[in-house]
């Protein structure tokens, strides 16, 4: 299969996964209550955590495996139809059982452990195409805003059919996913003789070896924090604050994927020519101000234009971001390069989660979202010096 194919069909891999993803996010309060928890913040913030604590332990994992057999395809679907699987279990068990909450949360873990698989591998294999690292990421990147930028508005909308609908339709979307990655050819892989073990270990010590990697998985752990901010924090705010049906709420979110989605492509492709530290620091700087104007704005259509334009800022710095993993990265180790970006990141959706949840408890909405913005500038402002000799250093590595 052509290059171009395989980066239009990984894509709609990642987009699958992220779709699937967003739809639980804007009536999450109704999804836990029908699940058997209280409909509050606490029980939404378990929920959505769940996930991202198994990302965490799994996408080593799933990345060193592929790495050593030198292949991904058929990690990427025996993972979607496991994501698949355990959508599909949640949906069915409070009509089979009436289940406690921390099974509940047990099978989301499961879920989650095997729907990371199916989203790293496939932008693994896209930083193994042809093409340019600002352009394939740039594809991630436009199929990760795609997906949630749609997600969030069907979502909403189906939590008007009944708040369980939405986990069969993410089953559908990742039964979709291991359909389109069983029609693509493998992609070409550095095999690796060692005997590392894949775990957080691993990634720990893909670092030591490649120190530089901190930088872009510091700005992942960052994007992905406030990413995580917006699912609980952002979400209840609409809901309570404005008083924004699950509808409303999915429209708002889509005010910020929509942009996201349609400019990580051409700004992918930008950063390929101007280098990653303009997208990355002026993106990250500016983000982080918008992220605080969306706490502060005094009504939806405000809200709705801040997001607009916090939508255009992350799709400026995402795929630079992204990019400069694969800059950085071995060929032999792409796969727990990416894995290692998607743990930081997944952690710092955690962090966005319960620490967002507990700020918002304890401070109230308007300074949780100054704080998530507050740390987004600071981290650009401190990442400058670094970035400028990484950008020096690859522009000088390119060259030869």
């Amino acid at each position: 299969m052509p290059d171009r194919r395989r980066r239009v069909a990984l894509a709609l891999v990642v987009f699958s996964v992220l779709f699937a993803q967003v739809l639980l996010y804007p009536g999450v309060d109704r999804l836990v209550g029908a699940l058997g928890a209280a409909m509050d913040l606490n029980a939404s913030m378990w929920f959505l955590a769940a996930e991202f604590a198994a990302f965490v332990l799994f996408a080593g994992l799933w990345g060193a495996a592929s790495d050593r057999a030198g292949r991904r395809i058929p990690f990427i679907v025996v993972g979607a139809l496991g994501g698949a699987l355990g959508y599909a279990t949640l949906a069915v068990l409070p009509r089979v059982v009436d289940p406690s909450f921390e099974v509940v949360l047990l099978l989301r873990a499961l879920q989650g452990a095997a729907t990371i698989g199916p989203f790293s591998l496939a932008m693994t294999g896209l930083m193994e195409l042809d093409g340019g690292h600002g352009r394939n990421m740039g594809a991630a990147g436009i199929a990760i805003g795609s997906g949630t930028a749609l997600g969030a508005p069907v979502g909403g909308q189906l939590y008007g059919l009944g708040p369980l609908v939405p986990l069969w339709v993410a089953a559908g979307a990742l039964v979709v996913a291991a359909g389109l990655a069983a029609r693509v050819g493998e992609v070409a892989t550095a095999d690796r003789d060692d005997d590392d073990e894949g775990s957080l270990g691993e990634i720990l010590t893909g670092l030591r070896r490649t120190p530089a990697l901190a930088v872009p998985y510091a700005f992942g752990f960052i994007d992905r924090l406030t990413a995580g901010f917006f699912a609980l924090v952002g979400t209840l705010y609409f809901r309570s604050a404005l008083g924004a049906s699950p509808g409303m709420t999915g429209l708002l979110l889509g005010c910020f994927f929509v942009p996201f989605a349609l400019l990580q492509f051409p700004f992918g492709i930008l950063s390929d020519r101007v280098g990653r530290v303009a997208p990355i620091v002026a993106g990250s700087a500016l983000y982080g101000i918008g992220v605080a104007l969306v706490g502060v704005a005094p009504n939806v259509p405000a809200v709705a234009g801040a997001m607009l334009a916090v939508g255009v800022l992350g799709a400026l710095m995402a795929p630079a971001t992204m990019a400069l993993v694969t800059d950085l990265s071995g060929v032999d180790r792409r796969g727990v390069a990416m894995a290692g970006f998607n743990v930081f990141g997944s952690i710092g959706f955690l962090v966005g989660i319960v620490g967002g949840g507990l700020a918002a408890n304890v401070l109230g909405f308007g300074t949780a979202f100054l704080a998530a913005g507050g740390v987004e500038v600071l981290l650009a402002v401190l990442a400058l010096p670094y970035l400028l000799r990484l950008d020096v250093d690859r522009q000088a590595l390119f060259a030869r």
